[in-house]
């Protein structure tokens, strides 16, 4: 397969990066500068599981040649904006794989690009661009869960090593990466701190909050088991940090509606209290100048 990335950041970056070193043809999508200087100089990635090792890729700032798979790894904040890079003229038979944090991105995707060729996935991972080109892999963990449409991708992605899963359920698996996400993104951002600072100093918080994203994850059609999501919080090592928790720390917008937003909008929708989220969301409101859709 022939893969573009759209968007060369943490987890893009690391895509790119591992597919082009086991051999996939890859083209990073991305703005001139950036297109320019990742032509110049490669991608080099860094990484206590996978080694150190740099590639070359081709780069663009459109999709203007024929792929079979387009990766979307740009924060929400960006999407509406970097789909640009692909029009939906150019895709042709090409799947469209969005790695993005939340729950609303796969129905954004399919009112741009037929609906079909859209195959829904998650990425569990500790990445943090460094700088143009540089990428850092920051944890042992790098796991992927596709769509069953994408399993070819699948086959090629496992192949460098990253732990690959296929679903038969896109709803589902879009939720068991948000249960967790969500409430670790919003407590260490809320706290400006840790995992192992949240998980000891917001103890309460996080049981209460892990608790109502059970709950409207049940009320969504999904069943998660908050003790679960409990054992990952209280099993991560402590340094970790989410991505929202390091834009914050950098002055960067905040994916609060794709987490916060997402949560509170399917609790409104289905009549479920969810007060912890409520006032962490409406703190991150006021502390941002950045506001949710209810």
């Amino acid at each position: 397969m022939t893969v573009a990335v759209l968007g060369p950041g943490g987890v893009g970056g690391f895509l790119a990066a591992m597919l082009a070193h086991y051999g996939t043809p890859v083209f990073v999508l991305a703005n001139d500068p950036t297109a320019s200087a990742l032509a110049h100089d490669g991608l080099r990635l860094e990484s206590g599981r996978f080694g150190n090792f740099d590639v070359s890729v081709r780069t663009a700032a459109r999709l203007a040649e024929p792929v079979d798979a387009v990766l979307i790894t740009v924060k929400s904040t960006h999407l509406a904006r970097a789909v640009e890079r692909v029009p939906a003229g150019a895709l042709g038979d090409a799947i469209v794989v969005p790695f993005l944090n939340g729950l609303d991105h796969v129905d954004f995707l399919r009112s741009i690009y037929p609906p079909a060729r859209v195959v829904a996935a998650t990425i569990a991972i500790e990445t943090t661009r460094v700088e143009t080109g540089l990428v850092r892999h920051t944890s042992a963990f790098a796991a992927i869960d596709i769509d069953e449409a994408g399993h070819q991708l699948a086959d090629q992605l496992g192949a460098t090593g990253i732990d690959v899963r296929i679903r038969d359920d896109e709803h589902a698996m879009l939720w068991d990466k948000f249960a967790v996400l969500a409430p670790i993104a919003l407590l260490t951002t809320h706290e400006r701190a840790n995992v192992g600072v949240v998980r000891t100093k917001r103890r309460d918080d996080a049981v209460a909050l892990i608790g109502e994203v059970a709950a409207v994850a049940k009320a969504d059609g999904v069943t998660v088991d908050p003790s679960a999501v409990l054992n990952r919080l209280d099993s991560a090592h402590d340094s970790l940090e989410s991505s929202m928790q390091r834009d914050q720390a950098a002055g960067r917008p905040l994916e609060l509606d794709a987490l916060g937003g997402a949560l509170l909008r399917r609790a409104g929708r289905h009549n479920v209290p969810v007060p912890v989220a409520q006032r962490l969301v409406s703190e991150l409101e006021a502390r941002t100048g950045q506001a949710v859709v209810r």
